[in-house]
């Protein structure tokens, strides 16, 4: 059994799981809220652009992942001469990934909750968006973190 890519296939599971849960989440999250959302535009077309903002907000979390992934991949040269990494280098890239991978997945089904609750802000009281907005947007600062956290991780592992 050949294990000289075993560092290289570890660095790329880091991308791809960077890439998965948080798309996941994101991609349920955004449809949770769809839904809370087009119940409020069929009574009233016009707070269309206000609920659009809330649906949008947790899908974030699955561009960050991507964006994470990319500079995995930019990294250990997935677009160019593709690097050959050690066990301890691709373990390192598979544990920055990690951060944006889990922190990403929950905080994403944590804001499609609260914009759904904020959902309701509008259709009581639509002059409230800025507050309705505050709170999901609480939620995406550990997203926002925990992208950074890998982010800082990933552009540090000596190659």
């Amino acid at each position: 059994m050949d294990l000289s890519n075993l560092g290289t296939f570890s660095a790329i599971v880091g991308a791809v799981v960077s890439v998965i849960f948080p798309g996941i989440a994101s991609a349920t999250a955004v449809g949770w809220v769809g839904q809370s959302a087009a119940g409020v535009v069929t009574e009233d077309p016009d707070k269309f652009g206000q609920v659009l903002l809330l649906q949008a907000l947790p899908g974030t979390q699955g561009i960050y992942g991507f964006l994470a992934a990319f500079m995995i991949m930019l990294r250990i040269g997935v677009f160019g001469q593709m690097q050959v990494l050690t066990l301890q280098q691709g373990i390192m890239f598979l544990l920055a990934a990690l951060p944006i991978t889990i922190v990403g997945w929950k905080s994403a089904l944590m804001q499609a909750k609260v914009s759904m609750a904020a959902v309701n802000i509008v259709v009581e009281r639509p002059e409230e968006i800025g507050k309705a907005l505050t709170f999901p947007a609480m939620v995406e600062t550990y997203a926002v973190l925990a992208f950074l956290a890998s982010l800082l991780m990933i552009t540090r592992i000596p190659l």
